[in-house]
């Protein structure tokens, strides 16, 4: 029986470093660590085998399509498959970045979206029976989607949109952003959690295209890890960064036979949907999100601010 593998991006830090732990300690088979930078990814491996465990190491830039492939080769020629992939690379502008919101549109979009989507399409096809696939989210995407337009918010909810659907409609908010007029046609003024709405309404088209697939029981779902002390969110965050790995864990290590949550948006263990209704009581009863949502009310009001 080949060596079942896991592989989390961006964790040389932060949640995917703590994925990387949590994976090392539950799951039976080689857990790769991966990193933009290899020698901050190798010395995140000094690290973890400081603390007992034992991850491998892959280079990986998911905005790079030749750095995709080589992972993509190293896997195929090494495991003969994939069992677990977890999505965990991604970027956020500051508030104060005096970055103009159409550069901040395009770069966080081209990492978020555009690179767990080449990701994707080059690893799918690697997925074993049974292997689990985990989007990082974020409940950023559910407050973007109430603040978009009714006609744009139509559009993402579809039941039947397709990725080139939403790719178009992510491509129209960042040339939209790039003329400055975003707002007028329908979407708000955060270019994260718009690249977050991507990734949510992404993970329910693979789900559905990965239930008719001939490969038995791969599950793919999104997942909210909260407010995490980490740099992205300048370590303002409550979680400690095990605590917002737990969820992202807990998903990739569904187990055999599992039928829900598939094609889910994940927080705390529980699913939510994109509705005011589950959305207003996932903020009454989550202070983590809660403040989270304080955080992304400030920060889509600054950026509207700025551009008044």
């Amino acid at each position: 029986m080949s060596t079942k593998v896991a592989v989390v991006t961006g964790s040389n830090k932060g949640i995917g470093y703590a994925i990387v732990r949590g994976l090392c300690k539950q799951f039976k088979g080689d857990v790769f660590l991966t990193a933009r930078n290899e020698e901050l990814g190798k010395k995140a491996i000094q690290s973890l085998n400081e603390e007992g465990f034992s991850p491998k190491f892959h280079q990986l830039d998911i905005t790079d399509q030749a750095s995709i492939e080589r992972l993509r080769d190293f896997l195929k020629n090494t495991y003969g498959g994939l069992d677990i992939l977890v999505n965990n690379a991604g970027m956020a502008y500051k508030n104060a970045s005096p970055a103009p919101f159409a550069e901040q549109a395009e770069v966080t979009n081209k990492t978020n979206y555009f690179g767990t989507i080449a990701v994707c399409d080059a690893l799918f096809p690697l997925l074993r029976p049974h292997a689990r696939v985990v989007h990082l989210s974020s409940m950023a995407s559910s407050y973007a989607i109430r603040k978009c337009s009714p006609e744009v918010q139509a559009k993402f909810l579809n039941p039947n949109i397709t990725i080139e659907e939403l790719t178009a409609l992510m491509n129209d908010f960042i040339q939209a952003a790039k003329n400055g007029e975003h707002e007028k046609k329908g979407y708000p003024s955060s270019a994260y959690s718009m690249s977050k709405v991507g990734i949510s309404v992404l993970t329910h088209i693979q789900q559905r295209q990965l239930s008719a697939d001939s490969r038995e029981d791969i599950i793919v779902n999104s997942c909210c890890p909260g407010y995490v002390d980490t740099d992205m969110s300048s370590h303002k965050g409550p979680k400690t960064i095990d605590e917002g790995a737990d969820t992202p864990i807990y998903l990739a290590l569904l187990p055999e036979g599992t039928k829900s949550p598939a094609g889910e948006f994940v927080a705390d263990r529980k699913v939510y949907k994109f509705n005011e209704y589950e959305y207003k009581m996932w903020y009454e009863t989550s202070t983590y999100c809660g403040v989270l949502f304080i955080e992304i009310t400030n920060q889509i009001r600054s950026a509207e601010n700025k551009q008044n």
